[in-house]
């Protein structure tokens, strides 16, 4: 495994270790409308990124960038991955910003923004790469899973239900992020996989549509 994905993964269990055992850590960093937007602590748009809510939240995460960070350090190197990845963390807790800030209460952590945009950086790059997903045997097409999983989070988060617990804003902010990086580096990669990434970013253009021009926000 490369060093700098050792690094990452690291780092993110020690910090999530961190706030596991103390709470004020947690609170302290973990991204809120209000510390973010009054009290000007933007430091909590990245270090949200570094904690989790349990073991369970931060084995998956971790487990997705093992997986993924290694295709992303290949077609973009080590300066790459890490703008990816904390770029996708930053960009998808201020799409949260933006999207509940009149929610001051509203909360969230865990890496989701940055290992989406790793994970869509891949399919961008490689969009019929096999992504299994559990219970399901036969591994699905990268960009048939780009556009089944922004169906669902565009439609999630648009639509919230009681007690989803999940950043579904955090996650599309992230994976934009990766996806454009992707698109903006690699043209010509880009260009021969344009059909692929035009079909799987139609639920993006829709959410973009009703974020941006409807205005349906938080």
């Amino acid at each position: 495994m490369h060093p700098v994905l050792i690094a990452v993964i690291a780092i993110t269990v020690i910090i999530s270790l961190a706030g596991f055992q103390n709470v004020s850590v947690f609170e302290q960093y973990k991204f809120n409308v209000s510390a973010i937007k009054y009290k000007k602590e933007y430091i909590r748009l990245l270090s949200a990124g570094f904690l989790h809510a349990d073991w369970g939240h931060l084995f998956f995460n971790m487990l997705t960038l093992y997986f993924f960070g290694p295709i992303v350090l290949e077609a973009f190197d080590i300066v790459g991955f890490i703008l990816i990845y904390l770029g996708s963390i930053i960009l998808g807790n201020l799409f949260s910003l933006y999207l509940y800030q009149k929610q001051g209460w509203y909360s969230a952590i865990g890496a989701s923004g940055g290992v989406s945009g790793i994970l869509f950086a891949a399919i961008a790059v490689y969009p019929m790469i096999g992504i299994g997903i559990l219970f399901i045997p036969i591994p699905i097409k990268g960009y048939i899973f780009g556009a089944l999983y922004f169906s669902y989070s565009v439609y999630m988060m648009l639509n919230p239900k009681p007690h989803d617990n999940i950043g579904h804003a955090a996650h599309l902010g992230g994976a934009a992020f990766g996806l454009v990086y992707a698109v903006a580096t690699e043209p010509e990669v880009a260009f021969s996989n344009i059909y692929f990434l035009g079909v799987m970013s139609l639920p993006l253009l829709y959410m973009a549509y009703q974020v941006f021009v409807k205005k349906r926000i938080g």
